[in-house]
Parts: structure tokens; C-alpha cells; sequence
């Protein structure tokens, strides 16, 4: 009689365990941002991506942290007090030379490419997720029609 309910408890354990482990890791969205912002927006050019969070009110002084957007993350910069940036770099700028050898010890100099973070949101075209930190924790924020300029 033991057996079968040992069975079935070793072979449910791991199962609610890997359950909750995914709640844990799980970033929320939160539904208001603690700062008033203005109409984001980007601009693309050859080199790069930029998007543009003008901020009109930060009363509480939050920490911005990072931006999602179109499927790939970068640190905010604050231009300004009322302005942050986050600029992505396009493929075409990240290309480096790279020496090609049958000698192994000339391909030494050759530095690994660095990729870019991927977003664990899934998100339009025109929308973004911004990371801020507040009481020493990350939350994410929302924001939609970002407009091309």
C-alpha cells in the first residue's frame, strides 16, 4: 500500500517543483508606470535605433534601467531630466574583421562577437517595455505606439 503512494509522490515532486520555479523567473508587467511620460518615439538610421522617452515627471526619482524593443534589449541613457534614450545598434555596425587561417595561432587576435540580449516580452512593431528599479527590485512597464519619426 506504500509503494504506489511513494511512487506517485517521487514522480509528482519534480513536476510542481519545475512549476513554481517558472513563477518565480517570471518578468510582470506593471499596469501604471511610477512617472509621467511624454509620446515616445524612434528614429532609425543606417548605424543605428533610437528610442526616445521624453519624461515629464519622476516624483519619486526612479532609477530607469533598460528598454525592450523590437525584439532586443539596451540600457536607457538619461539625456536630460526630462529625456532618456536607448540606442540600438544595427547589425551593419557590429561587423568586425576577422582573420581566416589554416594556422590556428593567426586567427588568436580575432575578439568573440558579441550578441544581443534577446527580449523575454512579446511585443508589436510600435511597442516597448521599459525596466526601472524601485525599493532595490526590477519592474517593467509597457508602452504602446511608439511612433517613427
Amino acid at each position: 500500500m506504500k509503494t504506489p503512494r511513494k511512487i506517485i509522490t517521487f514522480l509528482l515532486m519534480p513536476f510542481i517543483m519545475v512549476s513554481f520555479y517558472n513563477c518565480s523567473s517570471a518578468k510582470m508587467l506593471q499596469n501604471e508606470s511610477p512617472f509621467e511620460i511624454g509620446e515616445a518615439y524612434y528614429q532609425e538610421s543606417n548605424t543605428d535605433i533610437n528610442v526616445y522617452i521624453p519624461i515629464k515627471s519622476n516624483p519619486n526619482n526612479t532609477i530607469l534601467d533598460s528598454v525592450y524593443f523590437q525584439g532586443k534589449k539596451t540600457k536607457l541613457e538619461l539625456e536630460s531630466a526630462s529625456l532618456a534614450v536607448g540606442r540600438f545598434k544595427t547589425e551593419s555596425t557590429q561587423k568586425q574583421d576577422i582573420i581566416m587561417s589554416n594556422k590556428p595561432y593567426a586567427e588568436y587576435g580575432n575578439k568573440i562577437p558579441k550578441l544581443s540580449e534577446k527580449s523575454p516580452f512579446e511585443l508589436k512593431e510600435n511597442e516597448c517595455v521599459v525596466s526601472y528599479k524601485e525599493e532595490n527590485k526590477f519592474k517593467y512597464f509597457k508602452i504602446k505606439n511608439v511612433i517613427q519619426k
